[in-house]
């Protein structure tokens, strides 16, 4: 799919959420899979909706992948890729830590990919793919706990890494883009962490997206005044504290 339609840093990209688990719509808090809150609605309509509204981007994690690579929902990602067309792009997050996994996203047709734990793991495997398929095509995922950048599903006691690290090797390995995920703000509303976000950002080593606490439109506004280059968003739309159409006329281009 073309990139330069959707893809463009300097404006401000509202990304809804998409996890998928067991052929479902669903959130998770703070990435627990024991608190699950599952949504009405078949996930390819559910994105078709989110897109009919104005959604450029749609931001689609496979939670099954996340858990057991074998059972990975490339099925269901290809059918919400067809199903909104040349109308927006999807990126595709969950479980991605080998060349072989993301090859396979790409190919079921997702615009870029999501890694997270192997990326902090192994700044190597970053350079590889954004070798082999560009900058634009490979996004970083920073899941950070009191400052540190973790994997390992998020599983307590995970040690990683300063988060100012983590982004300074990263980006030294080619990566541009970094989704930056707050982990005790994750599905909560609460609010997105601002401050974690100007330290990533006062690094200027790409552009960065937040994740993680967003429930109000004003929350969206900061973000963004604060320099962020998108906003992910899930809890807040699928229950109602704002409709996505009201959060892009509180962010005029």
């Amino acid at each position: 799919m073309e990139q330069d339609k959707p893809d463009d840093r300097r404006s401000f990209d509202l990304m809804p959420a998409i996890d998928l688990l067991a052929g479902g719509v669903v959130r998770l808090l703070r990435g627990d899979f024991d608190q699950v809150t599952t949504y009405p609605g078949d996930p390819v309509a559910v994105a078709v909706a989110f897109v009919r509204s104005g959604a450029r981007w749609l931001h689609v994690v496979d939670l099954d992948g996340a858990r057991d690579p074998g059972a990975r929902q490339a099925g269901r990602i290809r059918a919400i890729v067809a199903g909104v067309g040349e109308s927006a792009c999807v990126e595709v997050a969950g479980g991605l830590r080998d060349d072989a996994s993301v090859a396979a996203m790409l190919e079921a047709g997702a615009a870029r990919i999501v890694i997270g734990t192997a990326a902090v793991q192994d700044p190597a495997l970053v350079r590889r793919l954004v070798d082999r398929h560009g900058p634009d095509r490979v996004v970083v995922a920073l899941d950070v706990r009191e400052g540190r950048a973790i994997g390992h599903g998020w599983a307590p006691g995970s040690p990683g890494m300063a988060v100012e690290d983590a982004v300074a090797s990263l980006a030294d390995a080619g990566a541009v883009i970094f989704e930056v995920t707050a982990i005790d703000r994750d599905g909560t509303m609460a609010g997105p962490d601002l401050e974690l976000l100007g330290r990533v950002i006062a690094q200027r080593r790409g552009a960065v997206i937040a994740s993680a606490g967003i429930s109000t439109t004003g929350d969206l506004r900061a973000v963004r005044a604060l320099g962020c280059a998108g906003a992910i968003v899930g809890r807040a739309l699928y229950e109602g504290r704002f409709t996505l159409g009201e959060a892009l006329e509180a962010l005029p281009a």
